[in-house]
């Protein structure tokens, strides 16, 4: 062991001192007692019409009687399928009260994908709209907002739900993410973790009754957890945005300032995008954004505090299998030596840097993080190997449970935690081990480069490369741009081709959409200088062109600027 005692202690127990008391709860028994204290406050706003405490409870109170009379309760799954909207809030509250747990079924996804996500979580039932409803595999059992449906909940009571047998331990909501092998997998979460979560977050943040909080984040992304049940647990209101809203940074800075929103989330990629556009500068009304999901670059950081002076920044970190974040770093303007940090561990929460071998690093090495506490999640639905794989026994704690994160981090000499990639985003080419996350931050370094991504595309069966998507500053590709890589990295990590695009493609969660990334084209590189003049000159470009697979190389073309 490497580590001496002091520091061992510290990295172990010192910085993951996060003990706290949070009383035992649920997320129906919580939002109950919100509506007995403030009835008639807004709970709810959706399409420009607000919904109060008491009108909210009532809708839920109905549909949580109807789920329970198809048998839904405790450790029972109920499909959603619903896009953006107070409907979508009603549902949610409601198969919490029913007792079970909800299972997010996007709209927008490929029918295989809800097929393999239905087959995975076996819902009791699936909450559908007649927009939605042909999405779904037949055979289900479905509950439609159709006619029928609505005479049956009039005729239910409004009445409280009694909340007997549901446990914090029991599961609150599952979330399916991609899989290595292709297959999503579904996240099982417990009321206790999420509970906790929220708790730690309106100690941190102190929401009051005149916040307003943006749900914009799609429903089968776990921020939207938090967005959905934290205004409404604590007396804020919930402000609804239109389905497909989040992609539109323009509308979003309208209904910011429409609806007084105070608090609102971003993936990174995307708050770069939302910053970019002038209307964004009239949401004066911002008091927090919290950005996760992907790392926030101190460009971004900077670029956020030129435009909302006095707004606070706030950069969070947590996978799908934890309850949503885990560790929080609160960002202010100037530079940031290494990055900006994921932070250090939220309440009740203990984070480990490990090396291959299960032991901690020291201060300033990079390793795998691990989770412990009360947020790591119960494991896969239905998949009992992989939960075994994932979630594995802790060495700093009896009986304790820890996650394999497959992120590399790094604490900095103040305890908090700095995000240095993917473990398995790790490539080999040409015997070198590259991370592309470190070619990618060198790349956005250049003052020519607004925003960046690397990838290592196999171009043909074995023939990794490296590329560079690069949005420039100035609507070119800096001419310098390979000449600038090559002084701070060994040429084997220089990318091949770089690829000039007008914005780097996302997906419905907002993060990076590698399968939509343009193939570079290597041919258009090449031919295009002198001839070549003799025999030897004709040969050596027909090895260059054949090694490189492009129909012609000229005399003056660069090797490595072929790819």
């Amino acid at each position: 062991d490497i580590l001496d005692a002091e520091e061992r202690l510290r990295v172990v127990s010192g910085w993951n001192d996060t003990a706290v008391e949070v009383a035992p709860a649920t997320l129906p028994e919580l939002f109950a007692g919100q509506v007995v204290r403030t009835p008639e406050a807004v709970a709810l706003v959706a399409d420009g019409v607000e919904v109060s405490y008491r009108e909210l409870d009532a809708r839920v109170n109905r549909l949580a009687r109807l789920l329970m009379s198809r048998g839904v309760g405790p450790e029972s799954l109920v499909g959603v399928c619903l896009e953006r909207g107070a409907d979508l809030v009603v549902a949610v509250l409601a198969v919490l009260k029913a007792g079970g747990a909800y299972v997010p079924l996007d709209p927008e996804y490929p029918a295989g994908r809800l097929g393999s996500m239905i087959e995975d979580a076996a819902p009791a039932v699936v909450l559908a709209s007649q927009a939605s409803v042909g999405c779904l595999p037949e055979g289900m059992a479905v509950l439609v907002d159709a006619a029928e449906t609505a005479v049956e909940l009039a005729e239910l009571s409004a009445d409280t739900v009694p909340l007997d047998g549901l446990l914090p331990g029991h599961p609150a909501y599952v979330i399916f993410t991609s899989g290595s092998t292709g297959r999503p997998k579904g996240v099982v979460v417990s009321h206790a973790g999420v509970v906790n979560r929220l708790v730690w977050m309106q100690e941190r943040f102190g929401l009051g009754s005149d916040d307003r909080v943006l749900l914009k984040t799609p429903f089968g992304f776990d921020v939207s957890v938090w967005e959905l049940f934290w205004p409404l647990l604590w007396g804020a209101g919930l402000v609804v945005a239109r389905p497909g809203g989040h992609r539109d940074p323009g509308y979003l800075a309208s209904l910011i300032v429409r609806e007084r929103v105070s608090t609102v989330h971003f993936v990174p990629s995307m708050l770069e995008v939302f910053l970019a556009v002038p209307a964004a500068a009239g949401c004066v009304g911002l008091r927090r954004v919290v950005c996760s999901g992907e790392a926030l670059s101190v460009a971004a950081q900077e670029r956020f505090f030129e435009v909302f002076e006095g707004v606070g920044l706030h950069n969070l970190y947590g996978p799908t299998e934890a309850s949503v974040d885990v560790t929080a770093w609160e960002c202010g303007s100037g530079g940031v030596a290494g990055g900006v940090p994921i932070g250090a561990p939220v309440a009740n929460t203990r984070v480990f840097v490990l090396d291959g071998s299960l032991r901690p690093v020291p201060v300033g090495v990079a390793g795998e993080l691990y989770l412990a506490g009360v947020q790591v999640a119960r494991g896969y639905v239905g998949r009992a190997r992989l939960t075994s794989e994932r979630f594995v026994a802790c060495p700093f704690g009896s009986g304790v449970r820890m996650y394999r994160t497959g992120d590399r981090v790094r604490w900095n000499a103040d305890g908090q935690l700095e995000y240095l990639g993917r473990a398995d985003e790790q490539v080999k080419i040409r015997g070198f081990r590259i991370e592309p996350g470190e070619v990618q931050s060198v790349l956005v370094e250049h003052p020519g480069v607004v925003r960046a991504a690397v990838v290592a595309r196999e171009e043909a069966p074995g023939d990794v490369r490296l590329i560079g998507y690069v949005i420039p500053a100035e609507g070119g590709l800096p001419a310098d741009l390979r000449d600038f890589m090559s002084e701070r990295l060994p040429e084997y990590m220089v990318p091949s081709a770089f690829v000039v695009l007008g914005e780097l493609p996302v997906t419905v969660n907002g993060k990076l959409d590698r399968k939509a990334l343009p193939t570079p084209d290597y041919a258009a590189l090449a031919g295009s200088g002198r001839a070549p003049a003799n025999a030897r000159e004709e040969i050596v470009c027909a090895a260059f062109a054949d090694v490189l697979g492009l129909a012609q190389v000229g005399v003056d073309d660069d090797f490595y600027r072929l790819g």
